[in-house]
């Protein structure tokens, strides 16, 4: 003969309150939220350095996690005016950024960082280059848009450069010019791939492929100084994570690192 036992109550309502408890809201509860994105938009020539500076800042913010756009200047400018979603603008020169606050798109620049323009070649030199006065024998000159700040810098210096290697230097140099890029980036690349026999990029982006290329100085008075401002978006989700980012930017570590990727101070 079987006999069936039943659950009191006060047997029961112990194991209701732990079906509750392991399906219920108080599971809900436990479960990780979803990170907090904070979109930065950042000139081309930030990509390492930037990349690089992602982990200790994340790690100094849990919960915190950097989506990076890098691009052009004068194309992340474009894309804040059209309504993209970014919390901060990092531009490589004060050009865009003074722009983009025409636009009422970002807040007050600080100036954060600082580089300068180099002409590099491909490893193997093809085009025999070893002095920037040599620049008008370059068969194939590659160097930025004149949107683009890394090709108004370029324009600006040899300007300059008419005043100490002669008034047509610089119609001599822009006569070698084969192709006109959207960012340095894209010219760095092309002399590393030996599509040209030089270009003019920043000191920063030449350092990150030391041994592909060679650097050819500019002198000190014909060459000119990338100032890099930074800004808060104004419609940014997140302003006072936005301003813990440029706060972290201008820290020494920060600033530190910068200098190992050939950046100089604001």
């Amino acid at each position: 003969m079987h006999t069936t036992r039943r659950l009191s109550g006060r047997r029961l309502l112990p194991l209701l309150l732990l079906g509750v408890s392991l399906n219920g809201p108080a599971a809900e509860a436990t479960s990780p939220a979803a990170p907090t994105e904070l979109v930065v938009f950042a000139a081309a020539s930030l990509r390492e350095a930037c990349t690089a500076l992602q982990a200790p800042f994340e790690e100094a913010h849990p919960g915190v996690h950097l989506r990076f756009n890098f691009a052009g200047s004068q194309e992340l400018r474009t894309q804040l005016e059209q309504g993209a979603p970014a919390d901060v603008f990092l531009s490589a020169d004060r050009r865009q950024m003074e722009l983009a606050q025409k636009a009422s798109v970002v807040g007050r620049e600080q100036l954060f960082l600082s580089n300068v323009p180099v002409l590099v070649v491909p490893r193997t030199n093809p085009g025999h280059l070893q002095r920037f006065a040599d620049l008008p024998t370059a068969q194939r000159l590659v160097i930025g848009t004149p949107e683009v700040p890394i090709g108004r810098y370029t324009l600006e210096l040899l300007e300059r450069a008419n005043q100490v290697l002669g008034a047509d230097f610089s119609a001599r140099v822009q006569a070698r010019v084969v192709s006109r890029e959207l960012n340095v980036k894209q010219v760095l690349t092309k002399v590393v791939l030996g599509e040209a026999d030089a270009g003019i990029v920043y000191q920063s982006d030449a350092q990150s492929v030391l041994g592909q290329v060679q650097l050819v100085p500019i002198p000190a008075d014909i060459n000119v100084v990338a100032q890099y401002p930074m800004a808060a978006v104004l419609r940014s989700a997140q302003p006072a994570l936005a301003a813990a980012y440029l706060r972290f930017l201008l820290s020494p570590p920060a600033q530190a690192a910068f200098a190992r990727f050939g950046f100089g101070p604001p």
